[in-house]
């Protein structure tokens, strides 16, 4: 059996949106999809401030599930203030946590480029957190209709 293949078409409406909020100006210069779990889960999943901003700063890098983000620790730290070793280190962390994994990219034993980072273990650890909240949400709505119906009289007719 083959699964069917389907590809997304950009969802115009919600760019329209957002163009609307930060003006087209701002998405124009470029923007980052995040999935809301990983914020309101942040200390749930050992995340502080600055591990946040180091994952936001990597994930906009990261537009096609193929092609991970690879910028320089220089890079990052410079953009949040803090020093390479900084970044090493809440890197080292993450990794250690199995949220994030860094693969090194070596070129002979002088050489070596930016390392590719991925966030399989990320994803994995919010999976839980986000099925709850979208338990709870489904729950709220049954919860939602049943109160509802118990507030509407019933429509009795007799037929005297």
């Amino acid at each position: 059996m083959t699964e069917a293949v389907t590809t997304k078409v950009p969802d115009v409406q919600a760019l329209k949106q957002n163009e609307k909020k930060w003006t087209p100006t701002l998405m124009k210069a470029g923007w980052s999809a995040i999935p809301n779990i990983i914020i309101e889960k942040q200390r749930a999943l050992g995340l502080d401030a600055l591990d946040i901003n180091i994952l936001l700063h990597l994930i906009q890098y990261w537009w096609m599930e193929e092609n991970v983000p690879r910028p320089a620790v220089r890079t990052i730290a410079e953009a949040l203030g803090v020093t390479t070793r900084t970044i090493q280190k809440r890197i080292t962390a993450m990794q250690a946590a199995k949220l994030i994994t860094r693969e090194e990219r070596r070129h002979g034993k002088f050489g070596s480029q930016t390392n590719l980072y991925r966030f399989d273990g990320l994803i994995n650890a919010c999976k839980p957190f986000a099925e709850e909240k979208i338990a709870a949400a489904k729950q709220k709505v049954e919860e939602e209709k049943d109160r509802v119906k118990r507030k509407k009289p019933k429509l009795v007719v007799n037929n005297a």
